[in-house]
């Protein structure tokens, strides 16, 4: 017999919720309902569900339409829905912010359902494709990592992995920052006004989600030598006191020669990816690093003890204008960075989470659904069974219309340049080249390295149209700038997000398709777009 109604007053202060103001979710969950009440992460999310539920679920969203689930804070509604759900899915894979991961795990009651359909869909043959980092610095690009689960100690995907600097020494000062989507900048480490231990490092604590790691900037204000401390705790639930998991001290030479300050024995970390990471299995804090620039399955463990971390002259700057930076001090002033690889990223996995931009992975999703509705609710199962065949069909048919869609393009034409790094699916299931993607970055005017890289990728590769998400369309700069320089079209595609115009899963992957087809053939005489496809090919295309 399935929860209903009776649950009085909502206690434990609607736990991980903030007081945020914002969009509330298109409907809200009941105890007055006698659908079955399932909260999704996102709308996406929320649309399959309906798909499968159909008239026996109440489905509502954490996240409203237009919103990023990178970054988006959750309210108390929020948590309420959580409170009253009688199953409850997310993306995962490090997709949605972490306080809307706390909200659902804190508020959800324990005997539901509770389904993270990126990984679990693997299950369903969903196919997953590993992120590959390029940072294209030439300086070494210096990142945070949680590296493990946490088991041992009771951790779960909503538990915290707080890295704090405890001390440091130096010529100057330093700080540790991360430089958002729109410029808002995320300060990690700030040595300029010494650290407290009263108050647990609390402004000088980076967070991360166990199992992840996060871009980000370091500066230097002066040449020499420095070190700075990171001591480790872990944090398993909002009402645990935190567990020290690890501390070491690390040497940076900043504008002075490495070999100098490196003794016998010690490797020079001046090129490649290097992440400052917190080991929950093993309890340490080493540094994980390869030096052609790869992710955590090709880094080797160092100790902290053995390396030097090279800031070289080439990586003197100036402090720029804007909000975002004026902690930094006076715009002009000249500092050592070692910037962030990529822009805006924020804190990721190893997995790419975008699954649904490849179709045959939503099969996977809607069959994992189909079968999580069935479990909740066994007397309505054929019905569940029913609607998931149903729209399966609509999604082979989705599928092999996207596919033959994207394979008129002729293949030189096939230049997917956009904003955002969430097309990789859509690029290797339906053969589209990702030549590049800029985050915008409205705080600082963008680099002139910046610019002349993405107008000369459009050049060489005769570029007709770059692409932006609808919701990031008015807030970006760089991308638009850039296409209005080169006078090329920006034409719209979705990623994460529906809006009042694309309102459900199967519109938006129409959509994109079409949109890639009109803005990369703009131009082109019907007899150099490829044939369509037969149904035989299509059929083929599916095996």
């Amino acid at each position: 017999m399935r929860w209903r109604r009776g649950l009085g007053l909502l206690t434990g202060a609607l736990l991980g919720a903030t007081a945020v103001a914002g969009c509330a979710p298109s409907s809200g969950l009941s105890t007055h309902d006698d659908r079955l009440q399932v909260v999704t992460t996102t709308g996406l999310l929320r649309d399959l569900v309906a798909h499968v539920g159909g008239d026996r679920v109440n489905a509502t969203s954490i996240i409203p339409d237009g919103a990023d689930p990178h970054s988006f804070e959750p309210t108390l509604r929020s948590a309420r829905d959580v409170v009253y759900a009688e199953v409850a899915f997310s993306n995962y894979m490090l997709l949605e912010q972490q306080n809307v991961i706390r909200t659902l795990d804190a508020n959800l009651r324990d005997e539901v359902p509770n389904i993270s359909l990126a990984e679990d869909a693997v299950k369903y043959a969903a196919e997953v494709i590993q992120l590959v980092e390029n940072p294209n610095l030439d300086t070494i690009w210096l990142g945070l990592r949680a590296r493990g689960d946490g088991h041992q100690y009771g951790a779960d995907r909503s538990s915290q992995v707080l890295l704090s600097a405890t001390d440091a020494s130096g010529p100057g000062d330093v700080y540790g920052y991360l430089t958002g989507t729109f410029g808002d900048s995320e300060i990690y480490f700030d040595s300029s006004d010494g650290f407290d231990s009263g108050d647990g490092y609390r402004d000088d604590t980076a967070t991360l989600p166990a199992d992840a790691h996060t871009h980000m900037s370091w500066v230097f204000t002066e040449p020499g030598i420095y070190t700075l401390t990171l001591a480790a705790r872990l944090k398993v639930d909002s009402e645990s006191r935190s567990v020290p998991v690890g501390e070491s001290t690390f040497t940076f030479a900043v504008g002075v020669s490495a070999d100098e300050a490196a003794s016998d024995g010690q490797t020079i970390l001046d090129e490649g990816h290097a992440d400052l990471t917190v080991d929950l299995d093993s309890s340490e804090v080493y540094a994980l690093y390869d030096p052609e620039g790869g992710g955590e399955h090709t880094q080797e463990e160092l100790a902290a003890e053995d390396i030097v971390i090279e800031v070289p002259n080439k990586a003197i700057d100036e402090i720029p204008e804007g909000e975002g930076h004026r902690f930094l001090g006076k715009p002009g002033t000249q500092i050592y960075q070692l910037p962030q690889a990529v822009l805006g990223k924020h804190v990721h996995g190893e997995i790419d989470p975008h699954l649904w931009q490849n179709v045959r992975n939503v099969i996977a999703y809607v069959q994992l659904i189909r079968d999580t509705l069935v479990g909740a609710d066994p007397e309505n199962a054929a019905e569940y069974r029913a609607n998931a065949e149903a729209y399966i069909d609509q999604l082979d048919e989705l599928d092999a219309y996207v596919r033959e869609t994207i394979s008129r393009i002729p293949p030189e034409r096939r230049h997917l340049i956009t904003t955002h790094d969430a097309f990789g699916y859509l690029a290797a299931a339906y053969g589209v080249d990702v030549a590049g993607f800029v985050t915008p970055n409205p705080a600082t005017e963008p680099s002139l390295v910046e610019r002349r890289r993405l107008a000369r990728t459009i050049e060489t590769l005769q570029v007709p149209a770059v692409f932006l998400e609808p919701n990031l369309r008015a807030r970006s700069s760089v991308l638009t700038e850039v296409a209005a320089e080169n006078e090329i079209e920006v034409c719209d595609i979705y990623g994460d997000a529906f809006d009042d115009e694309i309102t459900d899963y199967v519109s938006m992957m129409r959509f994109n398709a079409d949109s890639l087809f009109t803005c990369l053939t703009r131009g082109l005489p019907e007899s150099d777009l490829h044939p369509r496809e037969s149904e035989s090919e299509h059929s083929h295309a599916h095996e």
